[in-house]
């Protein structure tokens, strides 16, 4: 064989070897256990696609809160049961006078609430005698307001008017006329009660504070 030859076929030989050495093994020609690139590693590890995964399942029913308690604040109850029992009026109740003691022409004083809803009962009965000037003086001591009576629809309350004594000096009236402490400036129709016989002193007529019953208020 020439030298030519020779260099031809060692030549041909190499780029057999070349070609085998950069081409794919047998194994991985037909898919088998090859050793896998970077990119393939990063992409099997990194997880499903944002785009493609599906978000856990929120739960249908919400969460109860807690309920407010009546009496707590922003429950839309106040705590206080008698915040909005207003002061009574005339307006709120009806009014008689009964004769208690003929002897001191003392008279037993009633209201009766007739509305629908309760009402404070505060201080003495503001009463004046038919066409005559001035009024019964303040016996006794009446409650503060947060200790005043509460007056329930349909109930009652009391207050004892004692009379002068018949010594000449003073003037008998068939009548007397009730307004109701307020402890502001509401107008109020005087309420009229008959009280035949009642003699008025300039000094002694006297009326006790309102009660929750007859025989408080005849005996103070």
């Amino acid at each position: 064989m020439s030298t030519v030859s020779r260099t031809a076929v060692a030549l041909a030989a190499l780029s057999a070897l070349a070609l085998t050495a950069c081409g794919p093994t047998g194994d991985d020609a037909a898919g088998g256990t090859g050793t896998p690139s970077a990119s393939a590693t990063a992409s099997a590890t990194a997880g499903p696609s944002p785009s493609g995964s599906a978000s856990p399942a929120k739960s249908a029913t919400p969460t109860a809160k807690p309920a407010k308690s009546a009496g707590s604040p922003g429950a839309g109850t106040p705590a206080d049961p008698d915040f909005d029992v207003f002061p009574c009026s005339t307006f709120d109740v009806t009014f008689t006078a009964s004769l208690a003691e003929p002897t001191t022409s003392s008279y037993l004083l009633k209201i009766t609430n007739k509305g629908t809803k309760a009402c404070r009962v505060l201080g003495h009965p503001v009463v004046t005698f038919g066409a005559l000037d001035g009024q019964a003086t303040e016996r006794g001591t009446a409650p503060g307001i947060e200790d005043a009576i509460r007056l329930e629809p349909g109930k009652s309350a009391y207050a004892g008017l004692m009379g002068g004594a018949v010594d000449g000096t003073g003037k008998t009236v068939d009548s007397i006329a009730m307004t109701m402490n307020t402890e502001s400036d509401l107008a109020q129709t005087p309420l009229k009660a008959s009280t035949p016989g009642l003699h008025v002193s300039s000094t002694k007529n006297s009326v006790t504070p309102w009660m929750d019953n007859a025989e408080d208020a005849l005996s103070l």
